[in-house]
């Protein structure tokens, strides 16, 4: 059973579900929108550049989980997948999943985002398992800190290492896709690394290395 990894956020979803939730929050008055929403998007727009550091990105966005009811939380990420993340939904990307359930791969999405955000929309995506950046959690509240590695850059390479050894899987004829220059890591260690939609940066590598790069978002592949 081959592999077929995803990146997340603008590769099986139009937008970015880390920045779409610190935005709800804003947009639901749950934090100071002022101060919040501009630490939102610099965070966005340093991990655009490829510059962000996880650990004080981490100590910002995991804030909240710590701040509100477990409930709540709970509550408001259904809202949150209603209202924000099915319209961030791709056809071509729900495709390209089915192609590979066709084929018996085993499917598997890896993402810096947190856990907390992402493993609904991992089982709304129907993979096969996710890898994400874990929130801690004691006695069913979450603390603001992370349990174990970020799932970020390098970090997404360690965290499949040691999946890969648990699981028993290997990365013999893998895919990945993504789009970001982040995890271009990762990119280079499977059998088949591909662009998707990617940020300038990895389109240029991408173009240099021959890696196949496509456009999910217009249902187009070049």
């Amino acid at each position: 059973m081959k592999l077929a990894i995803f990146d997340l956020d603008n590769t099986l979803l139009n937008g970015d579900s880390d920045h779409a939730w610190g935005q709800f929050l804003c947009d639901k008055g749950l934090v100071d929108r002022q101060e919040y929403q501009q630490a939102n998007d610099h965070f966005f727009e340093l991990y655009q550049q490829g510059t962000l550091n996880i650990t004080e990105f981490l100590e910002f966005a995991l804030r909240p989980l710590k701040t509100l009811p477990r409930q709540q939380l709970n509550d408001l990420h259904q809202e949150f997948m209603r209202d924000i993340i099915e319209p961030m939904m791709l056809p071509a990307a729900d495709a390209l999943l089915q192609k590979h359930r066709e084929a018996g791969d085993f499917l598997l999405i890896i993402t810096a985002t947190n856990a907390f955000i992402t493993r609904p929309i991992s089982e709304r995506l129907n993979v096969d398992a996710i890898l994400a950046t874990e929130p801690e959690e004691v006695e069913g509240q979450y603390t603001g800190r992370v349990s174990g590695t970020p799932c970020f850059q390098e970090g997404k390479v360690s965290r499949l290492q040691q999946w890969l050894e648990e699981s028993g899987h290997q990365l013999t004829g893998s895919y990945f896709y993504s789009d970001s220059i982040n995890d271009l890591p990762l990119l280079e260690q499977v059998d088949h690394p591909v662009a998707v939609n990617p940020d300038a940066k990895l389109l240029s590598i991408a173009n240099k290395q021959g890696w196949p790069v496509l456009d999910l978002r217009n249902d187009q592949s070049d």
